[in-house]
C-alpha cells in the first residue's frame, strides 16, 4: 500500500496531461496544484527559467 498522498512534479520533458496519466498509473488522482517559478543565475543576476508544476496526489481507494 502506498502513501496516502504524494506530490508529483511535471517533468521539463513530459506534457501535464502525461504527468495526470502517470499519477493515474500509479494510483492516484489529483487532489491539488501548486506552482513555482524556477530561477538561475545569468551574470550574478536571478533570471526566469521555467515554471515548476507539481500536482498532489491521493491514493484512489478501491
Amino acid at each position: 500500500m502506498g502513501k496516502k498522498q504524494i506530490w508529483f512534479e511535471v517533468e521539463e520533458n513530459e506534457t501535464i496531461e502525461e504527468c495526470l496519466e502517470r499519477m493515474k498509473k500509479a494510483g492516484y488522482q489529483p487532489c491539488g496544484r501548486k506552482e513555482e517559478p524556477i530561477f538561475h543565475l545569468v551574470d550574478g543576476e536571478p533570471t526566469y527559467l521555467r515554471q515548476k508544476i507539481m500536482f498532489k496526489g491521493i491514493l484512489i481507494e478501491d
